[in-house]
């Protein structure tokens, strides 16, 4: 018995550089039709389809159809505990906007799971910036550029907060060469 290997067919170069959510997309593609999804833009544009109040507290798991069909399936939500009975009122609403965003009737039932829904990571707090000085702050101000002002007056801040030049720490090793002894070769 042979064994045939499978036809992989590779992207055309192009010889053009292309951003990663593009290639993302043909790697989650796999991943997504998996579980249900036929287009993984259902999932990354969840906010989008359900409002931002819902999205909060709910996400697509899967979209299950029929043998052979694309249409008539059922969606299957993660919601967070308490969420879900409000949201079983509002199926009908999500199964039309899942609808409305594939373009056909995709969805004809919405099935919720209570709990486990993944959690996003929390935005990091940025620090207050230190006020600036008064004979610093009026140049700063007539930079039209107002990311460039905020980090340029941050920055004013700091120099006028610290106690003066910064100190500089020796090395742990040095860099300078040593002198041979009488009993090495050179």
């Amino acid at each position: 018995m042979s064994k045939k290997k499978p036809d992989l067919q590779e992207a055309p170069r192009s010889g053009r550089m292309r951003a990663a959510g593009d290639l993302a997309l043909g790697i989650g593609g796999i991943t997504f039709k998996k579980f249900g999804f036929v287009q993984g833009a259902v999932v990354s544009r969840w906010t989008e389809i359900v409002g931002e109040r819902y999205a909060k507290v709910s996400t697509p798991e899967s979209i299950r159809f029929p043998a052979g069909k694309k249409s008539g399936g059922t969606l299957t939500l993660a919601v967070d505990g308490a969420h879900a009975p409000l949201l079983q009122h509002l199926a009908p609403m999500i199964m039309e906007r899942v609808n409305l965003f594939f373009g056909y009737e995709a969805v004809v039932k919405v099935v919720f799971r209570q709990g486990g829904r993944a959690k996003t990571a929390a935005k990091p707090s940025r620090p207050a910036p230190a006020p600036v000085p008064r004979e610093l702050g009026q140049g700063l101000r007539e930079i039209a550029d107002t990311e460039l002002r905020t980090m340029l007056e941050s920055l004013a801040g700091k120099i006028a907060a610290a106690d003066g030049p910064p100190a500089i720490v020796p090395a742990p090793f040095s860099l300078k060469p040593r002198p041979l002894r009488s009993d090495q070769d050179v």
